[in-house]
């Protein structure tokens, strides 16, 4: 940048990051406020049911590692499965591809699992201090069902064994269609600001101070112009056959590990799943193409 802007390397070092702090200072609250009320949780419910015919979703999850020169005395804590130093951006999207919370920091040696475990939304969570919506019945049901965040095999939310029943098939596919957003929403960050894609070579709180502002960035684009990156993401076609946007054909942020093991999945979230199986499978709440895409 010293020769493009013609500005000496330690002169944009101390201005860059005070440019970023000016952006998330300004624009943070108003593009990527964090859901306060019960409305704002239901909200972003609609928005998954509307969108992508899933019920009671209050954001799709998922992490990805960002690369990083090594800190010094930082040992392996930061050296992930992949085999190169990085910090892991853990993050929840609503249904319109943009970033509802993130937690940017966690070393890149952590999973998914333990990264969320670990993270102040799941100490709120079961702390009891975030207005989440009480549980209630599911579309044409009577049932009670809790609100919840949708996530991949990480999180233990699909059917991960072998021998899945059609049911069961039915409902990784309309859970996939649903968490495809996270997806697309990191492809679109990256493919935008492909810093993401390099090695970066600042401080922890320096890349932390980066990555909030291509959230916060990004949440202003999908905001302020929401078609103009359409064309990036994944569409269905006419007979609702994913067609893969253009973030795919370039190189993408590296997933976090998922750590293999028996499925410890608690009775009460087996419980949720298998009554949305069914709702999925019956006449309250299938979709008439979902057979056509097992």
């Amino acid at each position: 940048m010293q020769y493009g802007w013609r500005v000496p390397h330690n002169t944009i070092s101390v201005f860059i990051p005070e440019v970023c702090q000016a952006i998330i200072d300004e624009y943070v609250d108003e593009v990527m406020p964090f859901p306060s009320t019960m409305d704002d949780w239901k909200r972003i419910a609609e928005g998954f049911m509307e969108k992508w015919n899933f019920p009671h979703a209050l954001g799709a999850l998922d992490g990805k590692h960002v690369a990083y020169k090594c800190p010094p005395g930082s040992g392996s804590t930061y050296f992930n499965y992949k085999k190169f130093y990085s910090i892991v951006l853990l993050a929840l999207v609503d249904s319109d591809y943009k970033f509802i919370w993130a937690d940017i920091g966690g070393r890149g040696a952590a999973s998914d699992a333990q990264l969320w475990n670990a993270s102040d939304l799941k100490s709120a969570i079961e702390d009891g201090d975030l207005d989440l919506p009480d549980a209630e019945p599911l579309p044409h049901d009577t049932e009670d069902i809790p609100y919840f965040y949708i996530g991949d095999d990480a999180f233990g939310k699909p059917y991960g064994h072998r021998a899945l029943a059609l049911e069961e098939r039915i409902f990784n596919y309309r859970l996939s269609r649903a968490r495809r957003v996270v997806e697309n929403a990191f492809g679109i960050l990256s493919n935008r600001f492909q810093v993401l894609m390099s090695t970066m070579q600042h401080h922890p709180s320096t890349i932390r101070l980066i990555v909030t502002t291509c959230l916060v960035l990004h949440n202003l684009m999908r905001t302020r112009y929401p078609r103009l990156q359409n064309r990036l993401v994944d569409h269905e076609g006419r007979n609702q056959e994913i067609v893969p946007g253009e973030w795919r054909n370039g190189r993408q942020m590296r997933d976090c590990q998922v750590v293999q093991g028996p499925n410890r999945d608690n009775r009460e979230g087996k419980k949720v799943r298998n009554t949305l199986k069914h709702w999925i499978n019956s006449e309250a709440g299938s979709v008439p193409w979902q057979h056509d895409m097992i």
